[in-house]
């Protein structure tokens, strides 16, 4: 295994049957030259080249080789603790995302993050490696990034999963389901307790639905009876998720099936209870 071109320290190019691909490792390519062969026992990551990964090829060229260790060490890190398989992009849109916050946040620019509470709430695994990603930048570049990064490495983390769907999609399911929160939470007058099981479970039932939804999957029906029963026993609860409904439909041109606003309405009783 020969090196093809040097993109740092840490990375280099080969070529392999006319196909190129990035082969990652510290020090891997230390005081070496183009067709200098690789020490295989310093290979951690090989990537076969594709459209997406020459932009890598590009940050690998151009972003600090600490910045982008550091994202590898968290990417390695977020396998593990959710045991399973990130996609390759993750490569590129948390080292890209990572590098730009850090810049930016040593230049006095604060990074917010609106949707914290539903990403915590929603991810909570995956806010947890974000959390311990802020503590591990912490330690190795002496930076105290704020806890709202760590919700924006918690959503990186989460689209990475296969079948997550993209960040843009994400973001928008984690928006919509925030301004259907504050709806809620403006109609009952009441303060929400992020931490009870009724707040998780309204939580992550409007994130299925929309799911459903976005997926064109069936929802479960509600017998009619029942959801009679609910619109008249519960008339507040179901009011307010009607409110819900119509602004998502307004703002999203999204619409709820009469079903899935019963089980909404019966999550909004809980709280009121």
């Amino acid at each position: 295994m020969k090196i093809y071109k040097i993109l740092n320290n840490n990375a280099v190019v080969i070529k392999e049957n006319d196909q190129e691909k990035i082969v990652m490792g510290s020090g891997i390519a230390f005081q070496k030259r183009k067709n200098d062969i690789i020490n295989r026992n310093k290979i951690d990551k090989i990537f076969v080249m594709n459209e997406g990964n020459k932009k890598f090829q590009e940050l690998l060229r151009t972003l600090p080789e600490v910045h982008i260790q550091i994202a590898e060490d968290i990417i390695s890190y977020a396998e593990g603790e959710l045991q399973v398989p990130l996609s390759d992009h993750i490569h590129i849109s948390l080292t890209d995302h990572l590098s730009f916050a850090i810049e930016r946040y040593r230049q006095g620019f604060q990074i917010q993050n609106k949707l914290l509470n539903e990403i915590k709430n929603l991810y909570k695994k995956e806010f947890e490696i974000g959390k311990w990603a802020i503590g591990y930048i912490a330690e190795k570049l002496d930076l105290e990034l704020p806890i709202d990064e760590a919700g924006h490495i918690a959503l990186h983390i989460h689209t990475a999963k296969l079948g997550s769907g993209n960040i843009a999609s994400t973001l928008q399911q984690t928006t919509i389901i925030s301004e259907m929160m504050e709806i809620i939470h403006q109609e009952l007058g009441i303060d929400l307790d992020e931490n009870t099981i009724s707040y998780q479970r309204l939580l992550t039932h409007l994130r299925f639905a929309l799911t459903r939804i976005e997926n064109d999957e069936p929802f479960q029906m509600m017998d009619p009876d029942m959801l009679e029963i609910i619109q008249t026993k519960y008339q507040e609860a179901f009011d307010i998720a009607g409110k819900a409904a119509v602004f998502i439909e307004k703002e999203y041109n999204i619409q709820l099936p009469a079903s899935e606003m019963g089980y909404i309405s019966l999550h909004i009783q809980r709280l009121i209870s």
